[in-house]
């Protein structure tokens, strides 16, 4: 039997995952091998790959907790992942796990409901041993998300300052200019391709347009937009020359963008980086750059995230919200209209306006 405050380790997030076949690496028939390539494109404009995974580690993190506690994990049991959720919602103090948040609870439930469809199974989240449980979840965790700190302009100047000038710094500052500058999210940054390349497994590519600054092709859950990133004023701090480096540098001419790098910090591999290291690299730079060092050390740790970037462009430019959203996100609608846009491009240069 499990105790109702009983919780199993964590995953390890640096679990290896076996990765999807490249280019030019076959995995079997031609005929099969078309098919599973029409299956993985179908899956992917439904969801994105770190939905899915996020969902894998759930799943694992289900059935491990099962096969400890003697509990079969199929079909699903309404009891069983009742007692499931209160046992991620206390504390571990023996593993030194601390209790999961609501909004992670009902994000693990929301995963292990997608297993268990593609598994012919259906759970019902209205049921009293499941919403009960979730319900008293929510009545002794009831304080609401701390939203995190939106790092400026001039934050951002101090952040890359805290980086070398090796490939390692390089490949960093240019993660935190253009992630800036776009708005963009974490799992956007890390998705985007050097070109265009719709079988690499990403969801965009960069375009440079000379003088002017990068266009960023995004698909979303709602489709394709675009994102204009124009020069800034000092090279030190322009996200287009910081991508250009990078780029001339790494020798990367297609595929993923940012890349992980070997230890030598010489090479780069042919491996996408992953959307974690965003948040590390945010975190890590915020907090060496003294970013509301008027606070605590033990409160600004938890201030910063991927978020904190993605959050500054608005923070920081005082100008009409219209030209604000019409730099920020193209509709997949507008995309039509394509060659009408190309002329008036980086009319609004968000990059100097906040002062980069």
């Amino acid at each position: 039997m499990v105790s109702p405050g009983e919780i199993p380790p964590a995953i390890d997030d640096n679990a290896v995952v076996e990765p999807a076949p490249q280019l030019g690496q076959a995995s079997g028939p031609p005929g099969r091998l078309e098919a599973l390539e029409t299956g993985t494109n179908n899956v992917k404009t439904a969801s994105s790959r770190n939905t899915l995974d996020a969902y894998a580690k759930d799943w694992r993190h289900f059935t491990s907790w099962c096969l400890r506690q003697g509990f079969e994990p199929l079909p699903p049991d309404p009891k069983i992942i009742g007692r499931y959720i209160d046992a991620c919602a206390a504390d571990d103090p023996k593993h030194g796990v601390p209790a999961l948040s609501v909004s992670t609870i009902e994000r693990r439930l929301s995963g292990l409901a997608w297993s268990f469809t593609q598994r012919g199974f259906a759970i019902d989240r209205a049921d009293r041993h499941v919403s009960s449980v979730l319900a008293g979840i929510r009545g002794r965790h009831p304080k609401p998300l701390r939203q995190k700190e939106a790092v400026l302009g001039e934050d951002i100047k101090e952040m890359v300052n805290t980086l070398g000038h090796d490939l390692r710094g390089l490949r960093d500052r240019a993660i935190l200019l253009l992630g800036f500058a776009g708005r963009l999210r974490r799992s956007e940054i890390v998705g985007l391709d050097v070109v265009r390349d719709d079988r690499s497994g990403g969801n965009g590519w960069i375009e440079f347009f000379p003088d002017q600054g990068v266009l960023v092709t995004l698909r979303g859950k709602t489709g394709w937009r675009e994102v204009e990133v124009g020069r800034g004023a000092s090279d030190q701090t322009c996200p287009v020359a910081a991508l250009d480096t990078w780029i001339r540098f790494a020798r990367v001419t297609k595929g993923p963008l940012f890349r992980r790098i070997f230890k030598n910090n010489r090479s780069v591999d042919g491996g996408r980086l992953s959307d974690k290291h965003v948040a590390r690299l945010v975190k890590r730079t915020a907090l060496s750059a003294g970013v509301r060092s008027d606070l605590p050390e033990g409160e600004r740790a938890g201030l910063f995230s991927g978020q904190s970037l993605r959050a500054g462009l608005a923070s920081s430019v005082d100008i009409e919200e219209h030209y604000r959203q019409e730099q920020i996100s193209y509709a997949a609608a507008e995309m039509t209209s394509k060659h009408k846009r190309r002329r008036v491009r980086f009319g609004t240069n968000l990059t100097k306006a906040s002062g980069l």
